[in-house]
């Protein structure tokens, strides 16, 4: 069986040498380590992993809860936090909590037994305290949970501005805000009080619906296209722009409108929330967004993880608010 001393033998170099290219630590030369891994290809060598982890009490295992990987912008997200965890020799565990208490719970529990070394917390329906007692290093996405536990999000807020100042700017004077529950305590929920500042700022009549809570409502489409049906549609006239909390509900309602010979831009102006995969794709409209940037996020929550795991002697985790911008569409 080969191990690292015949990694060594054959690359020319010492064992120390070939342990830093493994565990990618310290200053390597390019050639040195080109050197290195076609030895370790031509032996077939594979590092013990449970080894290591034993040996440094790590496992280089990171927990990705979410609530919906099927959600496009959530695959985005796990996409990215997955990339720069490889590019630091971490291997992420996915688990879908569905927006379900008990099964966010017990994926704790199992992230815990897998001794993983931190956990990515993009699923928030326990109650804070419950975060606190799980003792790993944990980064929030989206909701702040205490001064020990730090978070990374959108600029919620500005975003909520941004999108309601572009349907004054286009010309509406009666505006409608379809949300998410308000009573949550998330980040997300900042775009709520944006739109009704700015509404009132420029003194225009506005209403906020919220949508319900559903644990279905993240990827299924038809579940917002039943929301507008029933809790929309009758408050529709009243209204020329809406601020949807994401772009599957612009998206519903633009086809709501379609079907109802509703004109948008004309008669109805829709802004989203997401800029995700699904929005870049759409030829059909292209709709006018707030683009909150999956790829940075997706780095700054595993980066400032992977800090907290490996500087033990940092107290002080860093939050981290993201730039949101306009991507202008065909729907306003």
């Amino acid at each position: 069986m080969v191990n690292i001393k015949d990694v060594a033998k054959k690359a020319g170099v010492s064992v120390t040498t070939v342990s830093r290219v493994i565990n990618n630590r310290g200053y390597i030369g390019k050639e040195t380590r080109k050197k290195v891994e076609k030895a370790m290809a031509d032996t077939d060598y594979s590092p013990n992993q449970i080894a290591r982890a034993l040996q440094k009490s790590q496992s280089y295992l990171l927990g990705v809860i979410v609530p919906d990987s099927g959600h496009p912008f959530f695959a985005e997200l796990i996409k990215n936090i997955e990339l720069f965890a490889y590019k630091n020799n971490y291997k992420i565990l996915i688990c879908n909590s569905l927006d379900e208490a008990e099964k966010e719970t017990k994926y704790i529990g199992m992230l815990k037994e897998n001794r993983v070394d931190g956990i990515i917390m993009c699923s928030q329906t326990l109650d804070i305290e419950e975060y606190k007692k799980i003792r790993l290093p944990i980064v929030s996405f989206d909701r702040i949970m205490s001064k020990d536990i730090p978070y990374v999000g959108s600029d919620n807020f500005n975003g909520g501005t941004i999108a309601t100042e572009h349907l004054i700017e286009s010309g509406c004077k009666n505006l409608l805000h379809l949300s998410g529950p308000l009573d949550l305590d998330v980040l997300p929920n900042r775009r709520a009080d944006a739109f009704k500042l700015t509404c009132m700022k420029h003194d225009l009549p506005f209403k906020i619906i919220e949508k319900e809570y559903s644990r279905l409502s993240f990827s299924h489409y038809n579940n917002y296209e039943l929301f507008i049906e029933k809790q929309v549609s009758h408050e529709l006239p009243n209204y020329d722009g809406v601020f949807c909390s994401n772009d599957l509900l612009a998206y519903a309602l633009y086809i709501y409108a379609q079907k109802n010979n509703i004109k948008v831009p004309e008669q109805l102006k829709i802004v989203g929330y997401d800029f995700n995969s699904f929005t870049q794709m759409l030829q059909n409209p292209k709709l006018t967004t707030v683009k909150q940037p999956a790829d940075r996020l997706g780095r700054e929550l595993c980066s400032t993880l992977v800090k907290m795991i490996e500087d033990k002697d940092d107290d002080k985790p860093n939050n981290t608010i993201v730039d949101v911008e306009l991507v202008k569409g065909e729907t306003t």
